[in-house]
């Protein structure tokens, strides 16, 4: 048995950044993670033939790289080995009628692009970019704002004074409307507001759910203004600088050892038991990296002691699955749309506002969706050292799918278990891949394919495959996320803190949570 200041269940980016900063402060921390390795969904590995560095989960780096923990620690992480890799050409959109459009740094590039669409959008974008600094201040402040009812009313205060009642309510009106709302509200072309409104579904937001406007506009204008950023050989980078960061200060990591209970008395946490039957203890706090669900009942057998939070995070709800399709390949695809699609980070096969929102019911009630919308990551466009010398990795998101599958939209498959359909609906998903880009299939030189139960498989917290572990929807978002009075990471066990992607300010690789909960802890 071992005694730790602080003992850390998972070692996804949340609890890595989390437990670096602590280390900072002098506090002796473990972290005990199930896996044979660290990171999470933030993974890289050689998933389809040796040479070719596949992105497990998170390709997109940017979050971490305009992060507070990043800011604070830029001079540590790059001692430490981070390296990143900018990207000029953002995303874009590929249609069934041979258009695309696409959003790249150059402001009169993407503009041009844009008014080929429609001139009054391209104006609307000027104004959008012009604007964005001003309104991206008190955004971004609010994103990275503990979720407290004296905090909330400070922001608000000074939002008042900065912006006045009009602007505070157009900012409140931001956030509350769907992404058709403010799309159909501020733009008239089709393909504009399709391009813009595939961000929505990272999220869980599909066209008509309200607070699905701020993620469009948000990353369009983020993209726009400053670009994206990946990882340099792959998004574990930022993995490893994390690991050996928190290890140069101190802590310790310890994996295949699988925390089967978080061990308390006298309603405070004392430590973990190991599945292997070890006991270690910790002084000052536990941090449990895991989806809600996961605490009543099982690293918590008898619960919290408040039925009502127990039954907060049995119900917390969690977004539909996701497929992840990993291929290496000859050379990029040949976009029919046009060649220049070939240097963009993403490329979004979603053909309308109505499609998606179709993908998304069908999901949502356990149908395999006949046409799902399909995210294609290009990394090795933007940095080559992840394949062998003049080859490529793809990354493909297949969004959204039921964890379930209850039947499907297109009657060609019959509801069976995953595990005996994955390799079917990826064909499915291929071939509207091919019809994008004719003559991808005889480039694949290798394939992979995780299915939403995979998913899970591989990491408990992507419960049904879910990658952002749990929906962002209004009722569970801001101040309800994972739920009201729980925002902080707090329970009501004593010296017990919930981390990660299901706790405020939510998904994404901004390590907000745990650098949020590591500075209530430990200072700044």
């Amino acid at each position: 048995m071992s005694e730790f200041d602080a003992i850390l269940v998972g070692a996804g980016h949340n609890n890595l950044a989390c437990a670096a900063h602590l280390a900072s402060k002098g506090w002796k921390t473990a972290i005990f993670e199930r896996n044979p390795t660290v990171g999470g969904a933030v993974r890289t590995g050689e998933y389809t033939l040796p040479g070719f560095r596949h992105d497990f989960g998170a390709m997109n780096l940017s979050l971490f790289a305009g992060s507070a923990f990043h800011r604070k620690y830029a001079n540590e992480l790059k001692l430490h080995g981070l390296e990143l890799v900018p990207a000029v050409d953002c995303f874009a959109s590929a249609f069934p009628d041979g258009r695309w459009f696409g959003v790249s740094t150059d402001l009169e590039m993407t503009v041009a692009r844009m008014a080929g669409f429609s001139k009054a959008d391209a104006e609307t974008w000027r104004r959008f970019v012009a604007a964005f600094p001003a309104e991206a201040a008190h955004l971004f402040a609010l994103l990275g704002l503990p979720m407290t009812g004296r905090a909330l009313a400070g922001f608000a205060w000074n939002a008042w004074r900065k912006k006045g009642a009009t602007g505070l309510l157009d900012m409140a009106r931001l956030l509350l409307a769907s992404p058709r709302e403010w799309l159909d509200a501020n733009f008239e072309s089709a393909h504009v507001k399709a391009t813009l409104a595939t961000w929505g579904m990272h999220l869980d937001f599909a066209p008509d759910i309200a607070g699905g406007a701020l993620f469009p506009y948000l990353e369009s204008m983020v993209d726009q203004s400053f670009g994206l950023v990946i990882g340099k050989g792959g998004a574990d980078t930022m993995i490893r600088a994390l690991e050996k960061m928190m290890a140069a200060a101190g802590g310790e990591i310890f994996t295949r050892a699988e925390v089967a209970e978080i061990t308390t008395a006298g309603g405070k946490a004392t430590g973990v038991r190991l599945a292997s039957g070890e006991t270690h203890t910790a002084t000052r706090a536990v941090i449990a990296g895991v989806a809600p669900s996961a605490l009543p009942g099982k690293l918590l057998p008898k619960g919290s002691g408040d039925p009502a939070f127990d039954t907060a995070m049995k119900k917390f709800r969690h977004a539909p699955g996701t497929m992840m399709i990993h291929l290496a390949l000859d050379d990029l695809p040949d976009w029919r749309a046009g060649r220049e699609l070939r240097q963009f980070a993403y490329v979004h096969l979603a053909p309308s506002l109505d499609a998606m929102a179709q993908v998304y019911q069908q999901a949502i009630a356990g149908l395999l969706p006949a046409e799902p919308v399909l995210v294609v990551g290009q990394p090795t466009a933007i940095d080559p050292s992840r394949a062998p010398a003049g080859k490529h990795v793809l990354w493909v998101q297949v969004r959204v799918l039921p964890a379930e599958i209850k039947a499907d939209a297109a009657g060609e498959i019959a509801p069976e278990h995953w595990d005996q359909v994955k390799e079917r609906y990826a064909d499915r998903a291929l071939r509207i891949l091919e019809g994008y880009a004719p003559g991808l299939n005889s480039k694949i030189l290798g394939r992979a394919v995780f299915s939403p139960i995979d998913l899970e498989r591989d990491n408990p917290n992507l419960v049904g495959g879910d990658q952002i572990c749990g929906s962002h929807h209004m009722t569970q978002h801001f101040l309800f996320r994972p739920a009201r009075g729980f925002a902080r990471g707090n329970t009501p066990v004593e010296k017990l803190h919930l981390c990660g992607a299901a706790v405020w300010p939510g998904a994404g690789v901004g390590a907000g949570s745990g650098f949020m909960l590591a500075q209530q802890l430990g200072g700044r």
